[in-house]
């Protein structure tokens, strides 16, 4: 496996990439968080790597050049990434977002094009309001910017300081995070959900969405059934699938090698008490992230006759 890595003031964004040794024409931008997550990008990067795709991680905040918060990231970092990839020679690029990062990839192919496939886990359905490091305060702009613009988002208040802890909320039979709540309570204002809905049929892509219907984070399942009917709804060419997993928590979709990342997979009792639907139901969140992996690569692979 060959690394390499990119800095914003050179590329133009910041990135880590992993490539298998022999030669191919794909390549997946991941896009999932800021530089120094939890679940580092690279992480899924080498994965696509084991599958014989390149897959170049872009950060999103937290780095020299970057904003430190998710707050106001520019798109235009984005456009650089899938230029540095076109002038490699990929010539089937596609964008992997999971949580937050479901945001970027969906609008990188929306507003620069060339993405033969938009894969979004464990999405929201439109942009948000950006947050300071604390996530405590919101900055009052969008999450995402475009030629130093604001792109239409929804607010989700977390001042209240239990964006992490868990709490019965009257729209979920499960427990969830506070921050679930605030971003349910933000979709119900349905002028400015309509007016912050990210316009996938834009991108002209294939497009994958896939979430489960326990996650404690955010209401990604009602993400992924809307997105599903807007696309059906403007009779959208291309071809759309959604996945959503009985029983599975926020985390699932592409997950680091478990040969490899041992250590990582013996931490999974510690995730459980961070996410409560992967600690209650792991057997099927485990075999979720089995079989999303299979449905995500034969998705990349595929090829039309």
């Amino acid at each position: 496996m060959r690394y390499e890595h990119f800095i914003y003031q050179e590329h133009g964004f910041v990135g880590h990439l992993a490539a298998p040794d022999s030669v191919c024409d794909k390549a997946v931008i991941v896009m999932m968080g800021g530089e120094k997550s939890l679940l580092p990008g690279i992480k899924i990067a080498e994965r696509f790597a084991d599958y014989g795709i390149t897959g170049p991680a872009v950060s999103l905040f937290g780095a020299a050049g970057l904003p430190d918060s998710p707050d106001r990231i520019p798109l235009e970092m984005f456009e650089s990434a899938l230029r540095c990839l076109a002038d490699r020679g990929y010539s089937h690029i596609s964008t992997y977002g999971m949580s937050m990062g479901s945001i970027f990839a969906a609008l990188t192919a929306v507003y620069f094009g060339g993405v033969e496939n938009v894969i979004l886990v464990s999405p929201t359905h439109v942009p948000f309001e950006g947050t300071d490091k604390s996530k405590k305060h919101m900055s009052g702009h969008s999450v995402a910017t475009f030629r130093g613009e604001d792109i239409p988002f929804v607010s989700a208040d977390f001042s209240d300081g239990k964006a992490a802890k868990y709490q019965k909320a009257p729209a979920a039979d499960y427990p969830v995070m506070g921050m679930w709540i605030s971003y349910y309570n933000a979709y119900q204002d349905k002028v400015r959900e309509q007016e912050a809905f990210l316009p996938l049929e834009k991108s002209n892509a294939r497009i994958l969405l896939i979430a489960g219907d326990k996650d404690e984070a955010w209401p990604s399942a009602y993400s992924v059934r809307k997105m599903e009917a807007y696309l059906t709804g403007v009779k959208y060419e291309k071809e759309v699938a959604a996945v959503i997993y009985k029983n599975v928590s926020h985390l699932t979709g592409m997950m680091p090698n478990r040969e490899r990342e041992k250590l990582l997979y013996r931490l999974l009792p510690f995730v459980g008490l961070m996410y409560k639907s992967f600690g209650k139901y792991q057997k099927e969140c485990l075999a979720a992230i089995e079989d999303a992996e299979k449905t995500i690569i034969e998705w990349i692979n595929y090829e039309e006759s």
